[in-house]
């Protein structure tokens, strides 16, 4: 095997997690700061993105690079766009990745090239005065035009309701001021884009099963590895799992990949991997696209493959060191696979403080499981309260040879977790059974 010198770019838990494998057999650099975690996320107040291109081009030019990988949401997309760039390493053209984060000006390309697939849409002005401004009547989606992690993304049925929503203290309004500068310097510098990415957008309420079609351009060639059912919390739009394979007929799945394709081509993006979030109606058969995310999920590379016997990771890998990722279709172990996404919906809080002992021992317990544990409390947790609508305290990737076997394994876990919030333990797999994307 080559063993290869690649850069990852803003690393989470999902990328270290493969890039330390025993049987990896390549060399990766770390570049860049955790968002979510003390103290990394300080240097987000310091951050200028030019300079931090500049000082990886000359240390990396020197290392010889193969590739860059990024699976980060914030700022990974147009940093390894950029470099990429400066050091001749495959990666996605900077304006497939501003267009496809800039909100706005992803559903202008969509309007153009397939408008019968894009919500209805307007700006909202980042000090709005009265609800004579808005652009569609109440309800509608309200989102930022620049942001990750579905940060302040919610439906919003009055007036009101947006202004209690989209009000700041002046210290979230400094940190939301610091996540969105990177990407506005970029963009006034490197297009002729003129909407400010502090601003919001609404957008018309989209019914229907939501999915997530999964791939990679390479040379300008598409090619689609698998869509995954995105379900929710019941009565919420807040995702309690993503299961693989889709539970949605064939013809379904090839409508959704045929939008993503179309979606993809209308923003110009010819190289990197992909995953784009649609909403299919089972009544009226409309597919609405809701955006284009153009990096891999990183919650998504052992779901993959536990199904399809590949690492999405592994994927990557290859296409950013100019290869043909090796991909495959049901040959892994298991039929089914899902991540599933512990949250608090209350806002209670942990039952009680995880240590790193009890989570390790957590993990022994289950060994055919991937878990991540994220304790938040004070501040921060309510800040996730108010940002995201939810606090989301772990993620359990798991696989099994049928959908109940699936529901059984979260089950044990379920009830395995000793700190779910102390307002009650939430759903468990048991009320789960029968639910799929196609109901």
């Amino acid at each position: 095997m080559t063993r290869r010198k690649l850069l990852v770019l803003f690393p989470d838990e999902w990328d270290h997690s493969v890039a330390t494998r025993e049987d990896g057999g390549n060399d990766y650099h770390f570049e860049g700061f955790d968002l979510f975690q003390f103290p990394g996320n300080a240097r987000l107040f310091t951050f200028d993105v030019a300079r931090f291109v500049d000082r990886l081009a000359r240390k990396y030019a020197k290392v010889g690079l193969d590739g860059i990988l990024t699976s980060d949401e914030q700022f990974g997309p147009v940093v390894a766009s950029l470099l990429g760039e400066r050091l001749g390493l495959p990666s996605t053209p900077l304006g497939a990745v501003l267009t496809a984060q800039h909100k706005y000006y992803a559903r202008r390309a969509f309007e153009q090239s397939l408008p019968e697939c894009n919500p209805r849409f307007g700006l909202i002005a980042r000090e709005f005065r009265s609800s004579v401004e808005m652009p569609l009547p109440f309800p509608f989606f309200v989102k930022p035009v620049k942001a990750a992690f579905s940060v302040l993304a919610r439906r919003v049925d009055s007036y009101e309701a947006l202004e209690r929503h989209a009000r700041f203290s002046w210290f979230e309004q400094a940190i939301i001021e610091r996540l969105v500068k990177p990407f506005g310097d970029v963009m006034r510098a490197h297009s002729s884009y003129d909407v400010e990415p502090f601003s919001m957008l609404a957008e018309e309420i989209v019914d229907g099963a939501q999915v997530t079609v999964n791939g990679f351009v390479r040379g300008g060639e598409v090619t689609m590895l698998g869509v995954v059912d995105s379900i929710m919390y019941p009565g919420t739009d807040q995702c309690q799992r993503f299961q693989y394979p889709s539970m949605l007929p064939p013809e379904r799945q090839s409508t959704a990949e045929e939008v993503a394709r179309r979606a993809l081509a209308a923003i110009g993006f010819t190289h990197g991997m992909f995953n784009v979030e649609l909403r299919l109606c089972a009544s009226t058969g409309h597919v609405k696209v809701i955006e284009i995310n153009p990096r891999v999920a990183g919650q998504f590379y052992d779901v993959f493959e536990r199904v399809d016997g590949y690492n999405l990771f592994d994927a990557l890998v290859a296409l950013q060191v100019g290869e043909a990722p090796a991909v495959g279709r049901r040959e892994g172990r298991d039929a089914f696979a899902a991540s599933f996404v512990l949250r608090d919906l209350s806002g209670a809080g942990l039952g009680h403080w995880p240590r790193r002992g009890e989570i390790d021992r957590l993990r022994a317990r289950h060994p055919g499981a991937r878990i991540m544990v994220y304790p938040k409390r004070g501040s921060d947790l309510r800040r996730e309260m108010k940002w995201l609508g939810s606090y989301r305290y772990g993620v359990v990737n798991i696989g099994a040879r049928s959908q109940a076997e699936l529901f059984r394994a979260y089950d044990r876990i379920h009830r395995d977790i000793a700190f779910h919030p102390s307002a009650g333990p939430g759903d468990r797999a048991g009320s789960m059974l029968g639910e799929s994307a196609a109901d």
